[in-house]
């Protein structure tokens, strides 16, 4: 459907001038985009000239798709009013802001929760831009804490607020840990998963809506920090890197207002991480950077390990062999520092030198050292363990690409073997593409038996929807 606009839109023909676009291939990229979302769309290159020479106004998400389409060709956010299509459906704007103000931090998070929980999912169709990220990082670097955010009785302008206190927190608290053991368990799109956007809404909104003093907002902005960055990394698990990136900004935002400088820092490393596996090593550095830059003489010791060795990460994705090797050397000594009694923050209880030394493993992967590869994937596979299912089947794949890089094809195929079996376990794309790229780099053994089962076994998995 389309409706009537005035006039031709040049905004819209300019911007396909810059990006290089052709009105077919426009139309392709718009139908493609929405398939991804579920959405059948069938415009041509008639379409699209009808756009720019009449100015007709596309509906529902098509306005937005256009936005992704060209914004992905430039590399950057276009915003609708860059492409004259400002009066179309504003919601796929919301969660990409990063306000100075508290008060309306508060309203560009709830607005993204209520949006999420409202069945609008498929209008968060901008397509991943790590310059989003810039705004977000910048303005936590320059001030990592707000002043009071006390919010009294008087201030709410409602009579029925909320009266908050640390109980209420603490429910928050505990729906975050429960929320992280299932994650970690059954994968990012486990149908409890769903569970937590709906505490952000249902729960998390209206307190933070009401009335609380500055210690008691602290933590609020606090659990809500937490929630809402593994509502991020759900997301992320499941390939919905869009709407990840926007509650990772959130969640950076209210960890600001929380004033708790490791908790932003622990976003600032999840946006790093979605950066390298999105294609963009050398921003995935810089943010890792910006979360050790701030939490120097911070941050407990072990916190401090797990940011240098996503920097690492980072590091190894920018083919920086020297600059990896430094910060796996600064995590492993960070870590040998810790202790038992250390004041480590509880979303940090995944971390350990299994944990160290499976992300070393990628890193000589990237790097294609498959010997240091087998070195470390043979420590993180010495204690598998129920509560770590999908880092357990991430694993096993590295350990299958290092065999086979090695020449141990019949190594590589019962490791990747045991991957699938996992991947099967639990709902992951990330997991899920890791197997494909397994699969992929085995196709010059196809005609081989042990290849042709794996395949097999495969998929179903592959072929499940994500």
């Amino acid at each position: 459907m389309t409706r009537e606009h005035r006039g031709p839109n040049e905004k819209l023909g300019t911007m396909l001038a810059l990006a290089g676009i052709s009105n077919a291939g426009l139309a392709r990229r718009v139908n493609d985009l929405g398939a991804q979302r579920g959405l059948t769309l069938r415009y041509d290159k008639t379409s699209v000239a009808r756009w720019v020479s009449k100015g007709m106004v596309p509906q529902g998400a098509a306005p937005h798709l256009i936005a992704a389409a060209i914004g992905s060709k430039l590399g950057r956010p276009v915003p609708l009013h860059e492409i004259g299509l400002a009066d179309a459906d504003p919601a796929p704007e919301v969660g990409l802001a990063f306000p100075r103000d508290v008060g309306e931090a508060v309203k560009s998070a709830t607005d993204l929760w209520r949006l999420d929980l409202a069945g609008r999912r498929d209008f968060l169709t901008g397509s991943f831009a790590v310059t989003a990220y810039a705004t977000p990082a910048s303005r936590w670097l320059i001030t990592p804490a707000d002043g009071s955010v006390a919010r009294e009785l008087t201030d709410t302008g409602d009579p029925t607020a909320i009266k908050v206190g640390h109980a209420d927190v603490t429910k928050l608290r505990e729906a975050a840990d429960d929320a992280r053991r299932w994650d970690s368990k059954y994968g990012g799109g486990d149908w409890r998963s769903g569970m937590v956007p709906e505490c952000l809404r249902v729960e998390a909104a209206p307190l933070l809506l009401g009335s609380y003093s500055d210690d008691v907002g602290r933590s609020l902005f606090g659990a809500t920090a937490e929630l809402t960055r593994l509502a991020g990394w759900m997301a992320f698990d499941t390939g919905q890197q869009e709407a990840a990136q926007r509650y990772y900004i959130q969640a950076l935002r209210l960890a600001r207002a929380a004033a708790d400088v490791p908790l932003g820092g622990y976003v600032l490393a999840s946006m790093s991480l979605q950066a390298i596996y999105r294609g963009f090593a050398d921003e995935g550095v810089d943010l890792a950077q910006a979360a050790l830059e701030r939490n120097r003489g911070l941050a407990t010791a072990r916190t401090m390990s797990f940011f240098h060795l996503v920097e690492a990460r980072a590091q190894a994705k920018a083919g920086d062999g020297p600059a990896c090797g430094a910060a796996l050397s600064a995590a492993e000594g960070w870590l040998e520092r810790s202790r038992d009694g250390d004041p480590d923050p509880s979303w940090l209880g995944f971390y350990s030198y299994d944990r160290l030394a499976a992300d070393a493993a990628e890193c000589y992967s990237d790097l294609r050292v498959p010997r240091q590869v087998k070195r470390f994937t043979e420590t993180a596979l010495s204690h598998p363990t129920e509560d770590f299912v999908r880092s357990h089947g991430l694993r096993l794949v590295v350990s299958a690409v290092a065999e086979l890089e090695s020449g141990n094809l019949d190594a590589a195929c019962a490791a990747g073997t045991r991957a699938v079996e996992v991947a099967g376990r639990i709902s992951s794309a990330r997991t899920t593409e890791y197997v494909r790229d397994l699969l992929h780099r085995l196709e010059p053994y196809g005609d081989e038996p042990r290849v042709a089962e794996l395949r097999e076994r495969a998929r179903p998995l592959l072929a499940a929807p994500a």
